[in-house]
């Protein structure tokens, strides 16, 4: 007798790469095995700047074939998160153009274009979200025609979605991040969008994370190699990330660290004061019906960035070396440099970082930091800094006490980082897991098998039996 499949498949997509990981629950531990990684490399075209999601959707079949034969018929499903706010345009089952990359120049038109029709106080009141110029409203607005000839939109994860079962849904944590839910009823907000010119038609019906969407196709099922379920998990990655925070009380900070550093609370309501909307705070949906208050940071990006335009030729491999290399020469830098805004929106854009970041120090005449060990410290300092003004602006705020924060993500490995980000906000920090996302997607899965209570706290409990952590006290 066949055993009934009880092992999930999680593909993560972040804004750089991708990864296929395969879990099973085993004693109440949280066992991962990672199948495939991929790059997700934006091209470059006469019109702008694209996501290849072609390529992304092609390595993710592929991905989830070769999970089929190392773990051949275990899979009882599959669920794929992304970074939010991107989206594909479609009539029927027809992708129209290229789906933008975020990062696209295109969007400051669309801010100015919304902003004469709807207020950016009334805009925060109706859909909580802070002020980003790439928010999906505003790219929206950019559309021209194209919108009108148009009769759905999906958000990346939603997309591919899609394209493996023939289901058009939208997953709410993710739907969160466009501009046109209301912040209140988690529905979408028909009103806005008609004033914004947006057909509500373009709008999918919307479903909760551990909602089953459907089944691979016949023809994707034959690439992967059986057809598996697919579930909707918090495909929005912070959201995923946030329901693997290894804690079940309530009295945390979060911060998700990656290409984005995303820092806030986990809270039952939105908080949607106009003290809040000027500190630039969002309300985004969280699983269960949560509210993630939480304030983007530049992130990992400024270094990222730095590496790619110091050594463009390197390999990610070399670059993760030539990182850990300039990471120890920083620690050996005083830390007393001066901090720098890294929410400017000089930082956005590819390209020159570190120069960017002198000329900040230049215009401001404060020192300037020289060598690649001086720029990488002031980066670790300044984001450490925005780090611990995000959490004490959120205990405020929401009237929230913190006792310990939890930095997941691939920055919590960065020790000079964590231990920076613990210096400056007088807190705790507790580092890790570091796959947070993945956990979050592949549990969430897990509990809509019936493998787990269907309280969060149960989950959080298979986190933290299930991950490493370190913890960095306040120096």
């Amino acid at each position: 007798m066949t055993a009934t499949p009880s092992a999930v498949a999680a593909v993560d997509l972040g804004a750089t790469s991708g990864r296929v990981i395969v879990g099973r629950l085993e004693d109440g531990v949280l066992q991962t095995r990672h199948i495939a990684r991929f790059a997700n490399d934006p091209v470059h075209t006469p019109d702008g700047m694209h996501w290849n999601l072609l390529e992304l959707y092609r390595q993710v079949t592929l991905g989830l074939a070769a999970a089929e034969r190392e773990a051949p018929g275990e899979i009882a499903s599959v669920g794929i998160d992304s970074w939010a706010v991107d989206y594909g345009l479609f009539r029927g089952d027809r992708l129209l153009g290229t789906p933008y990359h975020y990062r696209d120049a295109r969007n400051e038109a669309g801010v100015a274009a919304v902003h004469q029709l709807v207020s950016a106080e009334e805009l925060y009141a109706r859909n909580g979200l802070q002020h980003l110029t790439f928010n999906t409203l505003f790219q929206l607005a950019t559309e021209g025609e194209m919108l009108a000839f148009a009769d759905r939109l999906l958000l990346v994860p939603d997309l591919l979605n899609f394209w493996l079962t023939g289901a058009q849904v939208a997953e709410r944590t993710n739907a969160s991040t466009t501009g046109l839910l209301d912040a209140r009823t988690g529905e979408w907000d028909l009103e806005l969008a008609a004033r914004l010119g947006i057909p509500a038609g373009l709008l999918p019906r919307l479903v909760d994370a551990g909602t089953p969407i459907g089944t691979l196709s016949a023809d994707v099922a034959r690439t992967v190699g059986r057809a598996l379920d697919v579930v909707a998990v918090g495909s929005h990655d912070t959201a995923s990330a946030v329901v693997a925070i290894p804690n079940s009380g309530r009295d945390f900070a979060y911060i998700s660290c990656g290409t984005w550093g995303l820092v806030g609370l986990e809270l039952d309501a939105p908080v949607l004061t106009d003290d809040a909307r000027r500190a630039n705070f969002t309300n985004e949906g969280g699983v269960d019906g949560r509210t993630r208050f939480l304030h983007n940071v530049m992130g990992l990006w400024l270094l990222s960035e730095s590496l790619r335009h110091w050594e463009p030729g390197a390999t990610d491999a070399q670059r993760s070396s030539l990182l850990g290399e300039l990471l120890a020469e920083a620690a050996r830098v005083p830390s007393d440099v001066p901090v720098f805004d890294v929410n400017d929106p000089a930082f956005l854009p590819a390209g020159d970082i570190p120069e960017r970041i002198r000329s900040w120090y230049r215009r401001r005449g404060e020192r300037v930091p020289e060598t690649r060990a001086e720029v990488v410290r002031c980066i670790i300092e300044s984001l450490a800094e925005a780090f611990a003004e995000a959490v004490r602006e959120a205990s405020r705020l929401a009237d929230h006490d913190v006792s310990v924060i939890h930095l997941v993500g691939g920055g919590s490995q960065n020790t000079l980082l964590c231990q920076a980000t613990a210096n400056r906000s007088g807190l705790r920090v507790v580092a890790g897991p570091t796959e947070a996302t993945a956990m979050g997607n592949l549990l969430i899965q897990a509990r809509a098998l019936g493998q787990l209570a269907p309280e969060l706290g149960a989950v959080r409990e298979v986190v933290t039996r299930s991950s490493h952590v370190i913890e960095y006290l306040p120096r």
